[in-house]
């Protein structure tokens, strides 16, 4: 599926590798060696990652940093990675296959991949602090893409919550698989399935995200069927209403 791409990625490292964040390759960013949430760390001109395929100059060179399946191991590039080969295997654009695939079937009417330099009047801008007007359009890729970057909207994460649990978007066996814990992290107070934060002792299932001039959960309890999202366009802005509402 590679081909001549990627050499250094380990013959051994499966979709599931990636999927758990187990996979032991080199990621793009070491979110470890970042600094501040601000700085500028994209290693070419943000306006040149607009396709997957943009991605592959970034993403080598993916040499193995641990065994694949030996640890958890947080990693963006293994969802480009993830987007690259399902374009690949489907002949579709990630972009496209995000849309037919799971915003269509959950009615997700107001989520999709825009470019940050172009938003339309409904979509926020993300900013840097909550004082001061400099925006993230230099700070991240021009288009998302498997590692994140989709604008959305709290009523829409109730939607796909609503379908994914429904077996809408894949079916129910599929939805089990992805809900098993795969790693025990944080000192036990969360584990992760595949795509999917868990928590270490509860049913809760939740996504998050954190970059610059963007902040982000939408969690799921099944047990009593409560669903909140918290969606911020600065950097740090969700995380006291998360808290809050934990």
């Amino acid at each position: 599926m590679l081909g001549d791409d990627l050499p250094l990625v380990a013959d051994d490292v499966t979709v599931e590798h990636l999927l758990a964040h187990r996979s032991g390759i080199r990621d793009y960013l070491d979110e470890d060696a970042l600094g501040d949430v601000s700085d500028y760390v994209m290693p070419v001109p943000v306006h040149e990652l607009a396709t997957t395929e943009q991605f592959l100059r970034v993403l080598g060179p993916c040499d193995a940093v641990f065994p694949a399946g030996e640890r958890f191991a947080y990693n963006n590039g293994g969802y480009v990675l993830l987007a690259l080969l399902a374009e690949r295997a489907s002949g579709v654009g990630f972009h496209e296959l995000v849309r037919s695939r799971v915003c269509e079937p959950a009615g997700m009417v107001d989520t999709g991949f825009l470019r940050s330099d172009e938003l339309p009047g409904s979509a926020a801008r993300g900013y840097l602090a909550v004082d001061g007007l400099r925006t993230n359009v230099l700070h991240l890729p021009v288009l998302g893409n498997g590692d994140g970057g989709i604008y959305s909207t709290a009523a829409d994460l109730t939607a796909f919550w609503d379908a994914l649990l429904a077996g809408r978007i894949v079916s129910p066996e599929r939805v089990a698989q992805m809900l098993q814990p795969r790693s025990v992290w944080a000192e036990g107070s969360r584990r992760y399935g595949l795509g999917f934060h868990l928590g270490g002792t509860t049913d809760r299932v939740w996504l998050e995200g954190h970059d610059a001039g963007v902040s982000f959960v939408s969690q799921h309890l099944p047990s009593s069927s409560t669903t909140y999202t918290v969606i911020s366009n600065w950097s740090e802005g969700a995380w006291p209403v998360v808290d809050l509402l934990d």
